[in-house]
């Protein structure tokens, strides 16, 4: 039996808990930058899942590895070793330049685990446990993530809220510089706010943040979780920066669409951790792991670092060039094909009905900002049909 995209759309407000404003879609197939909704419908993804399907919608060589491994072995428990885990975890140190990783199965789990690591290496050196990360962050959905995350919205109702986090301006060295005593242990960021609406940091601010850490003793922790695994145009964003993180997360971008998350430490930061002071059941298992690196091995083998910065370079010379002609348009900023068109006017009804209505699924963050995270390898047509329907859509609003 085959339901309709109404009909689904019904059982879901039947059975699944009300916390997503679903589009009014449901997708039933994809390939590469295109998604085919229940009606058979052709739309071009230019959300990859947010942020999440880098190489594409179902890429043979990620379906094919996935396929192998699942009539292989699927699930072990991290008591043994497999090949896939072992193999990945070799592959995102020689390409991070960090020492140890651990796998989860999101970003939020990531999060938890450098903020444990960073509080448990605090402890070994004399420095309290709190963490200082930065205003219109977005770190997850767990309560240490929310209260990492420092929003009301997302807190409210589901008090007691885990304590020991504070919050200072994005980019203002000064502000963090001030918050700072023997109580705080690490300071938390994302290279580029992603949910915030694309917001990068200044490059002298974390040079003079990385060398403040050392002086200090401080565990700089980097959330490269939507930033990172190529969608800049970099493998990681604060390669753009010349700045090393002592903790690092990623997860989306990573397993091509498997439920994957991951902390990386330096040698000297991960020695903090002991027998015992965390663990995981599912997380990298050889499956997720076995994706993660056929994922890795496309980005490679088609050039997409390339790719995604000669294609987000065209999308912010077009935008550039016809800013004149659109007074909404107050500027475009990211790297690669992580890119926010901040806009004048609220951004959730172009993308949402506009857009959609022309079959293209972007998405609408921060209020006003338009977020393009498509496919690194989504084909240049195929991003030039983006730009021109959100142009389309930016002229039907008015």
């Amino acid at each position: 039996m085959s339901y309709s995209t109404e009909e689904l759309h019904q059982l879901d407000q039947q059975y699944y808990l009300p916390t997503f404003k679903r589009y009014p879609l449901a997708f039933k197939k994809g390939s590469g930058s295109r998604l085919w909704d229940m009606e058979g419908n052709e739309y071009i993804d230019a959300l990859a899942g947010i942020a999440v399907n880098n190489v594409g919608n179902c890429h043979p060589k990620v379906a094919e590895a996935i396929s192998k491994q699942a009539h292989e072995l699927v699930h072990i428990s991290n008591f043994f070793l497999s090949e896939p885990q072992v193999k990945l975890a070799k592959k995102l140190a020689e390409l991070s330049g960090m020492q140890r990783v651990f796998f989860g199965n999101s970003g939020a789990e990531a999060g938890e685990g450098a903020i444990k690591i960073a509080r448990k290496y605090a402890s070994k050196n004399g420095r309290g446990s709190k963490i200082i990360a930065m205003k219109n962050a977005f770190h997850g959905r767990t309560l240490a993530t929310v209260a990492a995350t420092g929003k009301e919205a997302m807190m409210n109702g589901f008090a007691p809220i885990p304590e020991g986090f504070m919050h200072a301006p994005f980019n203002d060295l000064d502000a963090i510089k001030s918050m700072v005593t023997d109580e705080v242990g690490a300071i938390m960021l994302e290279p580029i706010q992603g949910e915030g609406g694309i917001n990068p940091a200044d490059k002298q601010f974390l040079i003079d943040l990385r060398a403040f850490c050392d002086e200090h003793n401080l565990v700089l922790v980097f959330d490269e979780v939507q930033c990172g695994i190529a969608r800049t145009g970099k493998m990681f964003a604060h390669e753009h920066f010349g700045v090393k993180p002592d903790v690092m997360t990623l997860a989306k971008g990573l397993g091509a669409g498997v439920p994957i998350g991951a902390v990386l430490a330096t040698e000297k930061a991960g020695q903090a951790i002991d027998w015992g002071d965390h663990g995981t059941t599912y997380g990298g298992n050889p499956l997720v792991c076995a994706a993660a690196l056929a994922n890795l091995e496309v980005i490679e083998e088609e050039n997409l670092l390339a790719e995604a910065e000669k294609k987000g370079q065209w999308v912010k010379d077009k935008i550039e060039s016809v800013k004149a002609d659109y007074p909404e348009i107050k500027e475009i900023r990211g790297y690669g094909l992580m890119l926010g068109i901040e806009l004048t006017v609220e951004s959730k009804p172009i993308v949402t009905t506009m857009m959609l209505k022309h079959h293209v699924i972007a998405n609408a963050t921060a209020g006003n900002v338009v977020r393009l995270v498509p496919p690194l390898n989504i084909p240049q047509e195929d991003i030039e049909t983006v730009i021109e329907v959100l142009l389309k859509s930016i002229k039907e609003h008015r």
